[in-house]
């Protein structure tokens, strides 16, 4: 038998202690001792020992308890095992209180010994599995600052990673919301052009004019007030990567421009004859449907293309909704300590909301609206009161007074009524605020004689 640390005896008796010692040796492990908590403290800091076996009562200087306390503070990983001579409730109380694993009575038993370190072992090495499992997970579901644990982002994730070394084109279409620049982003970092500038440009905000010198800039005397050079977002990208956000919407010039320099991948200023050839990846998002858009005579076809050679199709929120729970509790993480809020999750009911939502602004609403519970949370976990404002009212069930003198069914009547007018007749969201499947929703709504429409 090998192990990959070895243990630690901690007892001022050498008796004791190198009998200890050598049962352990004979079954195989690598054995140090040590006669005192100083010499145990200071080997803790050389060494990082698999388990510590460690005498209660050590005359003079530290006991077992103290060195427990200080090991753990270097090791706090560590199985320590405590040693005693007169074994008490108390005594096994306050050494498990402390951080103890398990405690050991005098004189020793040696198989008894054999199978508490087997055990502690098999727990170590069980936790060490969790804990590499755990990180593999998250990898799995990480990609940059993209979370999700849907195969269909997953199969975008393993995608980028074979592209991402590549300089070919990249157009990323998606909804409004779906982290297309948080894509692009990971795309570039991913690549060796991570050590390059990343460069975005958002296409939709600036007239054609405007964009036409942002992407490519100008020289001096190119248009009133250009009183010097300046160079555009493609030289600036020179090395790294270019995203043109909300490509779609470029006019039908730019779309020219813009098409001869993926060609040539050089271009000319504005204002300028000099050709400047740059190294650039360009990765384009829209929201449109550009295909649509081609047959429309809107967008060029030779440039959607020339943009298309490798296709990412960011999937809307409501298409994966596995992810909502994952995603609230990041963004907790991320807004909780900015808001100087310790929210610790979501409750049950408030995760029932947002699991119902059809979240037409997708993650960036999702985002919004857990930042804007917490700014409100009163508590250490997200409830349904702090997500009222997602179903137009903010009134509390706590503040809620029941009818008198009225039947239970026709109290249920009116519940399930003013809910589903709260959420504007969607079922699927009244049944989750309800906390029933939306079957017996039906159900009920059809015995009260109430025509519904999901």
């Amino acid at each position: 038998m090998s192990v990959v640390r070895p243990i630690l005896i901690v007892d001022d008796e050498p008796v004791a202690r190198e009998s200890l010692a050598a049962w352990l040796r004979e079954d195989g492990y690598q054995v140090e001792t040590a006669a005192s908590g100083a010499e145990a403290l200071a080997r803790a800091k050389e060494t990082d020992y698999e388990v510590y076996f460690v005498d209660l009562k050590m005359p003079p200087g530290a006991d077992g308890i103290e060195t427990m306390k200080a090991v753990l503070c270097i090791r706090p990983q560590a199985s320590i095992v405590i040693i005693t001579a007169h074994a008490t409730v108390d005594t096994a109380i306050l050494a498990m209180k402390e951080g103890a694993q398990d405690y050991l009575v005098k004189p020793f038993n040696p198989e008894g010994i054999s199978l508490l370190l087997r055990r502690l072992l098999k727990v170590k090495t069980l936790e060490r599995e969790n804990v590499i499992l755990r990180k593999r997970l998250e990898r799995r579901q990480r990609f940059g600052d993209l979370i999700s644990k849907n195969p269909q982002m997953h199969a975008i994730f393993d995608l980028i990673r074979q592209v991402a070394g590549t300089r070919s084109t990249i157009l990323i279409q998606g909804e409004s919301g779906t982290g297309k620049e948080l894509l692009a982003r990971a795309i570039h970092n991913e690549s060796d052009r991570a050590g390059g500038p990343f460069v975005a440009v958002a296409c939709a905000a600036l007239a054609e004019t405007l964009l036409e010198s942002e992407l490519f800039g100008y020289e001096r005397g190119a248009f009133t007030g250009a009183v010097g050079q300046k160079k555009g977002k493609l030289e600036l990208a020179h090395g790294g990567t270019l995203f043109l956000d909300e490509i779609g919407d470029i006019s039908p010039k730019l779309q020219v421009d813009l098409l001869r320099f993926l060609q040539e991948r050089s271009f000319c200023r504005v204002g300028g004859a000099r050709e400047v050839p740059v190294d650039v990846r360009v990765i384009a998002a829209t929201n449109l449907e550009l295909q649509q858009a081609v047959r429309e005579g809107r967008f060029r076809q030779e440039l959607f293309y020339r943009l298309n050679v490798i296709n990412i199709r960011l999937p809307p929120l409501a298409d994966r909704r596995e992810d909502i729970p994952l995603l609230a509790s990041h963004f907790i993480e991320t807004f909780g300590p900015e808001l100087g809020k310790r929210v610790e999750g979501v409750s049950d009911g408030a995760l029932r909301i947002l699991m119902g939502m059809d979240w037409p602004g997708n993650v960036r609403e999702l985002e919004n609206a857990v930042e804007r519970a917490l700014v409100t949370c009163r508590s250490t976990q997200l409830g349904v009161e702090d997500f009222q404002f997602l179903m137009g009212g903010s009134s509390s069930a706590a503040g809620w007074v029941p009818p008198a003198d009225v039947p239970l069914k026709e109290v249920e009547r009116q519940v399930i009524l003013a809910t589903l007018q709260r959420n504007g007749g969607n079922i699927r969201r009244t049944s989750s605020v309800l906390g029933i499947d939306r079957s017996t929703l039906y159900e009920k709504l059809k015995r009260y004689g109430v025509a519904a429409g999901d």
